[in-house]
């Protein structure tokens, strides 16, 4: 079991920047893949980005270029996902998710979510 608590959400003016961050603990050791999701009121959730173990990256077209995924695998007892957001757009606005998948690739944890919104 993986319980996961995001933090860093807020409100912030178009252009802004905000870092979140996803406390792991638990059998942190089974994980591979942890990434973001968002869900806008009204819409499916959907990808943000994707971190595997080993460093690689995966971001969605609308991110691109404004938003970097990072994790910190170096304590033993908790890892940490960062999703650093700058540049953040109105439609940004959403409840941001972190998920971690165990190496299986059967299980999924989501943490609570935490509330991003970018004013005009």
């Amino acid at each position: 079991q993986v319980q996961l608590v995001e933090s860093g959400g807020g409100l912030v003016q178009a252009g802004g920047s905000l870092r979140l961050s996803c406390a792991a603990s638990g059998r942190i050791m089974r994980i591979n893949t942890m990434g973001w999701y968002r869900q806008a009121p009204g819409k499916q959730r959907e990808l943000v980005a994707l971190i595997t173990s080993g460093g690689n990256t995966n971001y969605a077209d609308s991110v691109k270029g404004r938003v970097t995924i990072s994790r910190d695998n170096t304590k033993n007892t908790v890892y940490t996902l960062y999703l650093q957001m700058n540049s953040l757009k109105p439609e940004d606005t959403a409840v941001y998710y972190c998920h971690a998948d165990d190496i299986t690739g059967y299980f999924r944890s989501w943490g609570q979510g935490t509330q991003v919104t970018v004013t005009s």
